[in-house]
Order: structure tokens, then C-alpha cells, then sequence
């Protein structure tokens, strides 16, 4: 009795002692299980901010494409209502993860990356309200705003997978806490099991909830990626309305302009054939029907360098020596109510540029600066070096860094609207009254200073004035000889010398036909060829033949393989190109290659027989290269 009297006491000792452990094991163990809820919640609490942060960078990237795209006021406040939320939510989100070093240097990186996401959104707010929107697009096109809001994403995603390692780490200690106490309290088994089973209850409610989060996290991604690709579909079709709305301005200036010029001619040739008894008459129609052909010509020429496909034969010029010489020509061409002054730099850089179409900008641009003053002024002609920096260069998109020789004329005219001034370059857009400009003549300069690697601009203000500058590359080569080169407005027609016989080749026969009769007129022995196998046959019959005047464009053999030809046959035969459109064997980016001499379509007797002259005597380029 007494040993079980003893033995109640230990026993009931011992039950209390495990009823007691059974009891530290319960709290233990449901306080590890309290914890990992809690680690469970604080995971999910930081991965809702996470999203949330997600939501509000892809949201400030799709409002600053619309504002640029729409200018949409709406946009643009929403915009800047997600910035002021930016800090806010981030501050949250590192009050949750301060006691983790790993995510407090994440914290620091995901401010500096959606800092730089902000400042790129708010400057192109600032640019599109500055009216700066082609060049906001073309740097959003640049995906240089994608690669910030990716970098504060791949910062994001960073955490969340910190998050979800630290989340398994703190699941994996306490599982092993539990297994633990299961094996060493036996007695607790059905306690731990009832814990057990609520903990479990609880982390599938909250892995559910999480799971739920996740799937609407994605599924707002997945319209936030519809809702940019609706947009870029938007853009897409505004910048094709653009082209088309260009295209139509274009063909309707063409028609206008040409129909205008061809009733001229039409017109003027129906009444000459009638007035065939009126001699007067007579050539008041020819010189009309002259006038109108000259004019579509003309056309022609200022639509091929608009689209930067006129052939230019660019020399080593200095442009003081080339302004100086035109100021006689200048001043007759404004009148006398206009004084014309320059002011030219000293030790100014050469360039390498057509003098011929830089001759015909600066008669263009003094046009116009008289047409801005009706009632006289003065016309300013200047002259500088000039330094194009970076800044200035990505400000307007299409412009090369480097040196430049700048050319400008300034007038005191009525200047420009902001409006009027971005169409000035625009083709058929004028705004003088109607017969007085065709909109051609800044679209045909900027055309060629494109064309020559330059840069046009303009700077104006209404009742200030405008001044347009050309900017033209620098040149370090020699100064070209341009003595031979026959000045502008030149009438004095060379004729032929005796022995010069010209083979002519060419495919249409009316122009066959006037280039024969011109050339005869001025003296000179002709032959003519419609093709080049009749060309090449002529030239092994004829050696009294000194130069060959072909066309390009001709089946079977072009004219550019025909002169290949006769030069292996006849290396002295002098050689002369001519066609209607410039894209061809000889003109390649817009340059003549070197050693070709070319008369372009249409011209008069004149321009022929200079140019005949010029080749024949060796001034020009006598044989393709």
C-alpha cells in the first residue's frame, strides 16, 4: 500500500508533469503555429502592395503614351495623381520588409528605378505641352520608357521572390517544430491535431486568398497589355491618316499646278494653230506654250528635290565667294526698293555642295524674304561657322552632330505663326495669295540640304521678322575650280566647231528628233541612233564621231552599258548622259558619280549646247566612271 500510495503521488506527479509539458507543447506549438500565420499574412500583405506598386507603374506608362498621343487632360491628372501615390506605397511596402536586409536594399533600388520611370513620364508630359509631341513620340517609340518601367518591374519581381523564399524557409521551421513536439508528447497528439487541423484550415483560407490575388494580379496585367495594344493600333492608324492626308495635299498641289501649266500650253498651241496667217499672234501663243512647258519642267525639278532625288554635282565651294558673286543678280531679282546687305565671316570652312542649287536656295529664300516686305526693306545675307551639338541634334531628330557652314537670310517682314511656321517646309503650302507661289520653294530647299547632309531652319515671329538658316557639312578638301561652271542667267549659245560630229541615241523619237535638230542648228554634224546595238554599229563606221549623247532609259541596253561600250571601242569619244528621271545607273544618293557629265529632261537648245560645249571642250566629265 504504501509503494502505491507512493506511486499515485509520482504518477499523479508524473500525469501533472506531462499534463503540464502537454500544456507548454500546446502553447509552443500554437505559438509557432501563430507565427507562421503571421508570416503567412505579412508574405500576402507585401505581395498585395507589390501588385498594387505593379498596377500603378504600368498605369503612369500607359497614361503618358495617351497624353502624348491624345493630350487628354484626364490622362494626364490621373497620371499625376498615381505619381503623388508612388512614395506613399512604397514607404508601406518597406515598412513591412525593414527587418529584412535583402529587401531593405531592394526597397533602395525600387525607389532610384521608379524615380527614373517618373522623371521620364513627367518630362514628357512637360514636352507634349510644349508642343513637342512628334519628338516624345519618337522617344517613346525609342522604348526607352518600356526599358524603365521593366526595370522597376524585374525590382518587383525581385521582392516577391525574396518574399516567397522566406515564406517556405519560415514553413519549413515550423513544420519540423511540430513534428518535434508530436514525437516527444504523445499525450498532446490529440491537441496538436486539433491545432493541427485549424492551422491547415487556415493556411489553405490564405493560400486560397492568395491564389486569388495572383489570378486577378495576372488577369489585370493581361487588359492592361490588351489596353496598350488597342493603342498602338490607334497610333498606328492616326500616323497612317497622316500619310495619306500628306499624300493627298501632294497630289492635289501636282494636279494644279500641272493642269494649270499643260491648259497654257494646250491652249496657246490650239491658237497658234489657228493664227497660222498672224505671224505677231503666232508667237505670242509659242512664247505662252514656252512658259507653261518651262514652268511644268520647273515643277518637276522642285518635286525631285523635295523627295531628294534631284542629281547633284557637288564641288569644294566657298560660300562668301559664291554669296559675293551673286549680290549684282540679287539685288536686280528684289528690286531697288529692297537693299540687300551681307555680312560675311572671316576664315570661313569650305563645303562640299552643288553650287548650282545653292544658288538657286539663296534666289529662293531672297523671294521670298521680298515677298514678306511689300513695301521695301532690308534683306540681311549672312554668313558663319557653326558648331551643331548633341543636344541640338536629338532636339530635332533628324540632324548629324558636327561642323557646319551656316548660310541664313533674314528679312523684316511680317514673320510667321508657331502654326504657319511648322508647314513651312511642307510641299504646296503657302501662305501667299493665289498665283503669287506655287509652296514649293522651302519644300525644295529642304529637299536639298537633306539631300547634301545639311540641316534647314527657321526662326520667326509675328511683326519681327524670319530668318532661315542652311546649315551645309564642312568640307576640308581643296576649293573646286568653278570658272567653267556657265553663270546663272547665261543666253550666249556655243555653237560647233568644224570636224565635231555627234552620235545622238535615243529611244522616243520626237526627242530624238528636236535633240537632232538642236544640235544641227548649232553647227554641229549628227548621226543618229535608236538603240545601242545601232549606236555601237555607227561608232565602228563613223570615226569622225566626238562624243556620244545617249539616253539611260532604253530596252535592251541601257545608255550607261553603251558607254561602256563605245569607251572600249573608242577611248576618245567624249561622253554625254541625259534622262527624265535621275534613279538610274548614274545617279547614285542623289550624287552623280564621278566622271559622268548629265543634262536632265526637259531642255531648251541652250541648256543643250552649253553642255555640249562644256563636255567637247573638256571643262566637264567627258566618260562614265
Amino acid at each position: 500500500m504504501s509503494i502505491a500510495r507512493r506511486r499515485v503521488p509520482y504518477l499523479a506527479l508524473a500525469g501533472l508533469l506531462v499534463a503540464v509539458a502537454a500544456t507548454i507543447a500546446a502553447l509552443f506549438l500554437a505559438r509557432a503555429q501563430s507565427r507562421a500565420g503571421d508570416w503567412s499574412e505579412h508574405s500576402l500583405r507585401v505581395q498585395i502592395l507589390i501588385t498594387d506598386l505593379t498596377d500603378h507603374i504600368r498605369a503612369i506608362e500607359s497614361d503618358h503614351r495617351g497624353y502624348v498621343l491624345t493630350r487628354n487632360p484626364l490622362m494626364k491628372a490621373d497620371l499625376n495623381r498615381l505619381a503623388d501615390e508612388i512614395d506613399p506605397a512604397i514607404d508601406r511596402l518597406a515598412f513591412e520588409v525593414n527587418d529584412n536586409p535583402v529587401q531593405v536594399g531592394n526597397i533602395d533600388r525600387l525607389r532610384r528605378t521608379v524615380a527614373a520611370k517618373l522623371v521620364f513620364a513627367r518630362q514628357g508630359v512637360v514636352a507634349a505641352d510644349n508642343g513637342e509631341q512628334r519628338e516624345e513620340t519618337a522617344r517613346i517609340e525609342s522604348g526607352e520608357g518600356v526599358r524603365r518601367m521593366k526595370a522597376a518591374l524585374a525590382v518587383m519581381q525581385d521582392m516577391v521572390a525574396e518574399e516567397e523564399r522566406l515564406l517556405a524557409e519560415r514553413r519549413r521551421d515550423t513544420d519540423m517544430l511540430v513534428q518535434g513536439l508530436g514525437l516527444a508528447l504523445v499525450a498532446a497528439v490529440l491537441t496538436t491535431l486539433i491545432v493541427a487541423a485549424a492551422v491547415i484550415s487556415d493556411s489553405i483560407r490564405r493560400e486560397r486568398e492568395l491564389l486569388q490575388a495572383r489570378d486577378a494580379a495576372i488577369a489585370a496585367e493581361a487588359a492592361l497589355r490588351e489596353q496598350m495594344a488597342a493603342r498602338e493600333i490607334a497610333e498606328e492608324q492616326i500616323r497612317q491618316m497622316q500619310k495619306m492626308e500628306s499624300i493627298g495635299q501632294l497630289t492635289g498641289g501636282i494636279a494644279h499646278d500641272f493642269n494649270n501649266m499643260l491648259a497654257i500650253v494646250i491652249g496657246s498651241l490650239d491658237l497658234a494653230r489657228r493664227r497660222l496667217g498672224d505671224p505677231d499672234r503666232l508667237l505670242r501663243y509659242i512664247d505662252n506654250a514656252h512658259e507653261g512647258a518651262e514652268r511644268a519642267a520647273s515643277l518637276t525639278a522642285r518635286l525631285l528635290a523635295f523627295s531628294r532625288q534631284q542629281p547633284l554635282a557637288p564641288l569644294t565651294v566657298d560660300v562668301n565667294k559664291l554669296v559675293a558673286g551673286m549680290s549684282e543678280l540679287l539685288q536686280r531679282t528684289v528690286g531697288e526698293e529692297y537693299m540687300v546687305e551681307t555680312v560675311l565671316a572671316g576664315g570661313l570652312w569650305r563645303t562640299f555642295v552643288d553650287p548650282g542649287q545653292l544658288e538657286n536656295a539663296v534666289i529662293n529664300l531672297a523671294v521670298n524674304a521680298r515677298d514678306a516686305m511689300p513695301d521695301g526693306g532690308r534683306i540681311t545675307i549672312e554668313t558663319a561657322n557653326a558648331y551643331l551639338d548633341d543636344d541640338y541634334a536629338r532636339s530635332r531628330g533628324d540632324v548629324t552632330p558636327g561642323q557646319y557652314v551656316m548660310l541664313s537670310m533674314t528679312d523684316a517682314g511680317s514673320g510667321m505663326t508657331p502654326d504657319v511656321m511648322a508647314k513651312a517646309f511642307d510641299p504646296f503650302f503657302t501662305t501667299k495669295p493665289v498665283g503669287k507661289g506655287t509652296g514649293l520653294g522651302l519644300s525644295q530647299i529642304f529637299g536639298f540640304m537633306k539631300q547634301t547632309g545639311g540641316h534647314a531652319a527657321i526662326y520667326s515671329e509675328p511683326g519681327h521678322g524670319t530668318t532661315v538658316k542652311l546649315y551645309i557639312p564642312r568640307h576640308l578638301g581643296q576649293l573646286s575650280d568653278q570658272q567653267s561652271r556657265p553663270a546663272i542667267g547665261e543666253t550666249v549659245v556655243p555653237v560647233a566647231r568644224p570636224g565635231e560630229t555627234i552620235l545622238v541615241v535615243e529611244d522616243e523619237q520626237r526627242v530624238r528628233h528636236f535633240s537632232v535638230d538642236a544640235l544641227r542648228e548649232l553647227g554641229y554634224t549628227v548621226i543618229s541612233a535608236v538603240n545601242g546595238g545601232d549606236a555601237l554599229k555607227a561608232l565602228s563606221e563613223q570615226p569622225s564621231i566626238t562624243m556620244l549623247f545617249t539616253d539611260i532609259v532604253m530596252p535592251e541596253m541601257n545608255g550607261r552599258k553603251l558607254a561602256d561600250a563605245a569607251i572600249e571601242m573608242r577611248p576618245d569619244v567624249k561622253v554625254l548622259f541625259t534622262t527624265g528621271y535621275t534613279r538610274n545607273a548614274v545617279v547614285h544618293n542623289g550624287m552623280l558619280d564621278a566622271g559622268v557629265a548629265f543634262l536632265p529632261k526637259p531642255f531648251s537648245v541652250t541648256q543643250l549646247g552649253v553642255k555640249v560645249r562644256e563636255v567637247l571642250d573638256g571643262k566637264g566629265a567627258n566618260r562614265p566612271a
